[in-house]
């Protein structure tokens, strides 16, 4: 198993504020003790674990994950849900994308199309697109975080209010019929809420283990929401109340 993956396999099991043990991570990742010894001692590093004797405790009862860790979680799903998501856009479109794995993997479907405009808050989004000859592409500026890569704040507001998309494609923490779409920060949340405010079509993409969550902020209410593209692990209880709240649900 690659590191980041391994790295991604333990967090998920802190995640929500639980323990894990050093032999039983070694026997369920088929790695040596020494190598999930280094691992927590990375993780400790980034202030992500605190170790005990034998093992680790989560330092908190839910906290964002960094997306380099993200990134290998659900990647089939995020690649499928992508390729749906690149299906609603049409030669000479506007497109905006937020942060977000999935949201980037949307960017990677689009990044061969000719003749679009795409608009993002997304550092490393900006980075697979930039050296695309056939994509225009507008980097909103804004205060850059290093856990998601995305540029917030009124410098990146002001720049999306000037601007009118065909189609925003939102990455979300957690979509739930009551919450609407969340995220972990809430200047995050409000810099996203801008774009979806300048998109005359709103479509959410995010893996099913998103579905029936609700994180900190609010980014919007579900009438924001044109369409909720995900995959068939979603909860569909929990898709059943998006849709009675009038939300397109379509699975992949």
């Amino acid at each position: 198993m690659h590191r980041s993956a391994r790295l991604s396999a333990i967090l998920e099991q802190l995640a929500d504020g639980g323990s894990v043990a050093v032999a039983q991570l070694a026997d369920a990742l088929s790695v040596s003790p020494a190598t999930i010894r280094r691992d927590l001692a990375m993780l400790e590093e980034q202030r992500l674990l605190e170790r005990m004797h034998g093992g680790a405790v989560g330092r908190a009862v839910a906290y964002e994950l960094p997306l380099r860790y993200k990134s290998v979680r659900h990647g089939d799903e995020k690649r499928r849900i992508a390729l749906e998501a690149a299906s609603r856009v049409t030669e000479s479109m506007a497109v905006g994308l937020t942060g977000g794995t999935t949201a980037t993997e949307v960017a990677k479907a689009l990044a061969d199309r000719h003749d679009l405009t795409i608009v993002t808050n997304a550092l490393n989004i900006a980075s697979e697109l930039a050296i695309r000859p056939d994509v225009k592409l507008v980097v909103t500026g804004g205060v850059a975080r290093s856990q998601s890569y995305e540029l917030s704040g009124p410098i990146a507001e002001t720049t999306l209010a000037g601007l009118n998309l065909d189609v925003a494609f939102i990455g979300v923490d957690g979509i739930e019929a009551k919450a609407g779409c969340t995220t972990y920060q809430e200047i995050e949340a409000h810099t996203n809420g801008v774009m979806i405010e300048q998109a005359r079509r709103v479509v959410v993409v995010a893996d099913g283990s998103k579905i029936g969550r609700a994180a900190f902020a609010r980014i919007c209410p579900l009438s924001a929401v044109d369409e909720l593209i995900t995959d068939r692990e979603a909860d569909r209880d929990a898709v059943r109340k998006l849709t009675d709240n009038g939300v397109r649900v379509t699975f992949v």
